[in-house]
């Protein structure tokens, strides 16, 4: 094909697709490697769990209970990274940053997943992906999670298109019974959730629905219903019930200047709230803050305020 014939099917400060396949992430590219970090005492390294596919986890404990002889039992966190499902990584040095400190200071064993991106790999394969990472983990198929994990205490977290998988999983979670036995999915925390609908919603603009119009395909080009495919909008109509999430603690949280999801995770939470889940829902709303703000500023205020809600929704019963 002439290059100059070439056109783009998606253009943006953060993606390219070209009319011929080819991919160029403008962000989320950099990795950096697994190892003990100093500044929080936790320890990771990578496992494969898929040799077809190619992915892998990220495992982080602190250090101090692998050192111990007496085997303390830690609540097991299965993270999804965020990037609208077509960026970053489990290896990104943002995220590494992010759950060292989680592991840390929540004292709970991570397993950060690297699951297969769209638009290479579009859906389901992502959410296939963090489904076999979910019954990995809670199997303990690691000596880090069999000898450290506690699988009667999972719990799901992700940012973003990774919030999205979180939700998507606890619905998968609560009709199927693929989990080894003794396994159980406690709760679940959505950070600013990436979700879309056809019709607006309360505080939702047109240039937030207008991008997910051209991204959504990108992602999930079999999908027939657009956006209202339910794996997107959890409130369409023949979208699986929000009684059915796996969990018995559901946090979501928002940010007052995230003009991208904040206004889809106002309307999840009154769903859920609304539609019967029997169990404990909570919102926290960071004031003055935009979308994801707290990997980019994991100092300031309001980030501090959110990890120490993160931490007590982990440790508290």
């Amino acid at each position: 094909m002439d290059p100059s014939s070439r056109k783009l099917v998606f253009d943006s400060p953060l993606l390219r697709v070209h009319d011929d396949g080819r991919v160029e992430r403008l962000y989320g590219t950099e990795t950096t490697p697994p190892g003990f970090d100093a500044v929080t005492g936790v320890a990771s390294q990578d496992v494969v769990i898929d040799g077809a596919t190619g992915v892998f986890v990220r495992l982080y404990i602190p250090n101090h209970n692998l050192a111990t002889e007496h085997k303390k039992k830690l609540p097991i966190l299965v993270y999804f990274h965020g990037g609208g499902l077509v960026l970053d990584s489990a290896a990104s040095p943002m995220y590494h940053r992010y759950l060292n400190s989680i592991a840390s200071k929540a004292d709970v064993v991570a397993v950060s997943v690297n699951y297969r991106l769209a638009p290479e790999h579009p859906l389901p394969a992502a959410y296939d992906d963090a489904w076999a990472a979910l019954s990995w983990a809670a199997s303990g198929a690691d000596p880090w999670l069999s000898d450290h994990g506690d699988t009667g205490r999972v719990f799901l977290a992700g940012d973003s298109g990774g919030a999205n998988i979180v939700h998507n999983i606890a619905i998968m979670a609560g009709a199927r019974r693929g989990l080894p036995a003794g396994a159980f999915v406690k709760g679940a925390i959505l950070l600013h959730p990436m979700f879309g609908g056809k019709e607006p919603v309360d505080g939702e603009s047109r240039e937030t629905r207008e991008i997910m119009e051209k991204l959504w395909p990108l992602i999930c080009p079999q999908s027939t219903e657009g956006l209202d495919d339910p794996r997107l909008n959890p409130m369409a109509g023949g979208a699986p019930s929000l009684r059915n999430l796996a969990c018995r603690k559901l946090l979501v949280c928002s940010a007052e200047k995230d003009h991208y999801a904040r206004a889809r995770a106002t309307a999840y939470y009154q769903a859920v709230k609304e539609r019967g889940w029997r169990g404990s829902a909570e919102w926290l709303e960071s004031a003055g803050e935009e979308h994801v703000f707290f990997l980019h500023k994991p100092e300031c205020d309001e980030s501090l305020a959110l990890m120490d809600r993160l931490v007590a929704c982990l440790v508290e019963d």
